[in-house]
């Protein structure tokens, strides 16, 4: 499980992250919604330790984040915005790399490596540098060194960003197959993407919870039976065909 007490991320006088508490378990697919600049990916680089909260605390699988990151970390798996790698790094090279990271060998080492690789349809670049990928590749190769050790949560910062429509189905195909027994916490703008693969969603804005919900609860809200005008009046307080702001 992941568990988020009072967790506050302060920059100077802003407040990033305002007293978020909620927790997910096994079999949760959590879609993790926002406007620009309302907290999700501040959120998500807490719960991987990659920023320490102001206040507050994270536990993931009972491991506490700050007093034992390196159990925690070993338990997640991360695709951070952007997908970032050594660009210099052939794809091979830098799965390699992150499998020494992970600590795979042997057996278990390759028969990783493998999954990864077919599953996301790497084998014809293996060999190229990263940075002389497409955006959608780069995307794969993120994807790929998050999956690698198996990991029973992830945390994904939009996982279908540059991938093309047949390329977004299949990576939501792999998602949705890991779903029974991960916990997965999704990051992202594209509501269709929440009504795909999520079974309960999270709407913040300004670093607080204003709904969590299921996505079928939160379109209930709306005469329309539509995610976007839901999100659209919790998020800017004006109400849409019949959504109650803030509700």
């Amino acid at each position: 499980m992941i568990e988020i007490n009072h967790l506050t991320k302060r920059y100077g006088v802003l407040k990033a992250v305002d007293d978020l508490t909620f927790s997910v378990a096994a079999g949760e697919v959590l879609g993790f919604l926002g406007p620009n600049g309302a907290g999700k990916s501040t959120t998500m680089k807490m719960i991987t330790g990659f920023l320490a909260p102001t206040s507050g605390s994270i536990r993931v699988c009972g491991h506490d984040v700050e007093s034992a990151p390196l159990a925690a970390k070993t338990c997640m798996g991360y695709l951070p915005e952007g997908a970032p790698a050594y660009a210099e790094m052939t794809v091979r090279a830098f799965l390699d790399f992150i499998a020494n990271v992970r600590g795979l060998a042997g057996d278990r080492r390759k028969s990783r490596l493998d999954d990864v690789i077919s599953r996301l349809a790497l084998g014809s670049v293996l060999e190229q540098p990263i940075e002389t990928l497409s955006k959608g590749f780069k995307r794969r190769v993120g994807l790929a060194q998050a999956l690698l050790h198996d990991p029973p949560v992830l945390i994904l910062d939009e996982p279908t960003d540059g991938l093309d429509p047949n390329q977004k189905h299949e990576v939501r195909t792999l998602i949705s197959a890991m779903s029974k027994d991960k916990i997965i916490v999704i990051s992202t703008h594209i509501l269709e993407e929440v009504d795909a693969l999520c079974n309960r969603a999270i709407i913040i804005s300004n670093g607080r919870i204003l709904a969590d919900d299921t996505p079928r609860n939160l379109k209930a809200r709306s005469a329309t039976g539509r995610l976007d005008d839901v999100f659209r009046a919790i998020t800017t307080g004006a109400p849409v065909q019949g959504v109650a702001a803030h509700a």
